[in-house]
């Protein structure tokens, strides 16, 4: 339930649409449900404005699916990152309208009704093809919350000429989610030329001195150029979400 819900339903009741004991069945199930294995927190979208996301790993198909169930029937999105073949099967035999995203590894449930992603300005750009579940992963993310996200993948540094032969696009975006492994310079070069926030994500692509992405994320952490924030190795997840929490903010510009 979000805010716009629960305005629905407080007017209903006052207008005598909406029963009480109807109302109060609605809002059982706040602030949150306890399944035994896992408290679903169903008050998150009135707190933060999006719905708890489920991270799949480490979970089994039976309990996903159980999260997933609970969760679709409120109208909200749901998103299930880290997730495997096995879990989407038992998800979709509960829940139809699941969607399985191979690539970023995600089950995805729309929205219901569901409603077409904006034009943020949002760009999402990879330093190589290796880097495309991570960058998958934040597309995923950021279109269920209602973020269009552009893409422009392959443009490592290895071939600088790849990436400025995109500079006008680069430098009409919004908000930048750059994804790169091995030394993870791209973050750098491309906050060095726009004025977007950059939001940089290491992958753990790379030799065995790429520590399995250590070497990315200390890349970037290190920047030279202002303006890059870094979340953790392969969260495409995070850094989606962040991006589109930033296109939607009232003031960013976005239509």
């Amino acid at each position: 339930m979000d805010s716009a819900s629960l305005f629905a339903l407080l007017e209903g009741v006052r207008d005598g649409s909406v029963a009480v004991s109807d109302a109060v069945v609605a809002l059982r199930g706040l602030p949150y449900q306890d399944l035994d294995f896992a408290r679903l927190d169903h008050h998150r979208p009135l707190r933060t404005g999006w719905p708890e996301v489920v991270m799949g790993q480490g979970k089994t198909p039976e309990q996903i699916a159980g999260i997933v169930s609970a969760m679709g029937d409120r109208g909200h999105p749901v998103l299930v990152t880290r997730a495997a073949p096995d879990a989407f099967r038992a998800v979709s035999a509960v829940v139809p309208s699941a969607e399985y995203r191979q690539l970023a590894r995600c089950i995805v449930v729309p929205a219901d009704p569901p409603s077409a992603p904006r034009d943020t300005g949002l760009l999402i750009v990879t330093a190589g093809t290796a880097d495309l579940p991570a960058a998958e992963e934040a597309t995923v993310t950021a279109e269920l919350m209602g973020c269009s996200a552009g893409r422009l993948n392959d443009v490592g540094v290895a071939g600088l000429h790849r990436l400025l032969d995109q500079l006008e696009r680069l430098q009409q975006a919004r908000v930048i989610v750059v994804v790169a492994g091995m030394e993870a310079a791209l973050a750098s070069v491309v906050s060095g030329l726009v004025s977007a926030p950059v939001i940089a994500v290491p992958t753990s692509v790379g030799y065995g001195a790429s520590f399995e992405g250590l070497a990315a994320l200390l890349g970037m952490v290190n920047s030279c150029a202002p303006g890059v924030g870094v979340v953790n190795i392969d969260n495409g997840f995070g850094a989606g979400y962040l991006a589109a929490q930033i296109c939607l903010m009232p003031n960013s510009g976005a239509d």
